[in-house]
């Protein structure tokens, strides 16, 4: 499976070389989460030239979404804040992408292996399709319109904040969707959900309990990770792209404390050079400045 990551910034994230098959032109990765098992990954992909790829069949659901540049699917082009998605077994057809283009790729449940295919091959999906949106020209749902996201402890939905739904699995509640807090949002409870959850912040910021979010920031959380206490950023809110292997369901603690207790020994104000302990901090990021702990420099 893959493992816990929360918080990193991309930036602190080296470039690989691109896992793309039967494809022409030069492309770059970051691997913002990757499962050694089966080849699933979250990945931040850049077309360094023109690129292209004729159509044929993913080993793995695949979801592309552009941050930058452009990107051509069949006859759809695709800007920033296009998205598109394949199921397993769904044909895609000729992508191209500009030179300078910037996308988030999501690969489920397999590897980078692509087969070439015409579209008459024997054997494709006809259960399912290729899912193409422009996601800026579609409006913004508040959760509170039959939204199955995030409810308060009375079961209402949270309000402040909106969804775009990208795209929805009916069988597994596997999703994909953008969602926009509104400045100053806030969510105190911590939560644990039944499902994996993860998210990537497009714009804006917001503070929680494993640090602050900004563009470019990530995490990829397995089941019953507690987190929480979530405020966005007073003056611009937050809009990041959100992905579950299952319909979010959030199961809420309320009044919980961490708390260390203990007299120090060869540490604290009478030494100058220590550093005070920390609770859980899975991954810190040089993106933004130095460290604080002069030890980790």
């Amino acid at each position: 499976m893959r493992p816990h990551v929360e918080l990193v910034d991309e930036r602190d994230l080296i470039w690989h070389m691109g896992e793309f098959e039967h494809a022409q032109g030069s492309t770059r990765q970051r691997n913002l989460s990757y499962d050694e098992e089966d080849g699933s990954a979250s990945l931040k992909v850049c077309f360094d030239t023109d690129w292209s790829r004729p159509g044929g069949v993913h080993h793995a659901a695949t979801e592309w979404y552009v941050l930058s540049g452009q990107v051509t699917v069949g006859d759809a082009v695709l800007g920033p804040e296009g998205f598109w998605m394949a199921p397993v077994g769904v044909r895609t057809p000729a992508v191209t992408a500009a030179a300078g283009t910037e996308i988030l790729l999501f690969r489920e449940y397999g590897d980078w292996r692509f087969d070439l295919a015409d579209a008459d091959r024997e054997g494709l999906r006809a259960d399912q399709k290729l899912v193409v949106l422009q996601t800026s020209e579609m409006p913004w749902t508040d959760v509170r319109d039959g939204s199955p996201m995030r409810f308060d402890l009375g079961g209402t939905p949270v309000p402040g904040l909106y969804i775009k739904m990208l795209h929805r699995d009916e069988k597994t509640g596997f999703y994909s969707r953008l969602i926009k807090a509104k400045p100053g949002w806030r969510e105190e409870p911590l939560a644990h959900h039944p499902c994996t959850e993860e998210a990537y912040c497009l714009e804006g910021a917001f503070d929680y309990n494993y640090g602050k979010m900004w563009p470019g920031t990530y995490f990829w959380r397995p089941a019953l990770i507690r987190h929480g206490d979530f405020t966005a950023d007073a003056e611009q809110g937050c809009t990041w792209i959100v992905r579950s292997d299952s319909d979010l369901v959030d199961w809420y603690t309320s009044e919980a404390r961490v708390v260390m207790q203990g007299q120090a020994t060869n540490w604290g104000p009478d030494h100058p050079h220590s550093v005070p302990p920390r609770f859980v901090e899975p991954v810190r990021s040089r993106s933004v400045g130095p460290w604080e702990d002069p030890s980790y420099q």
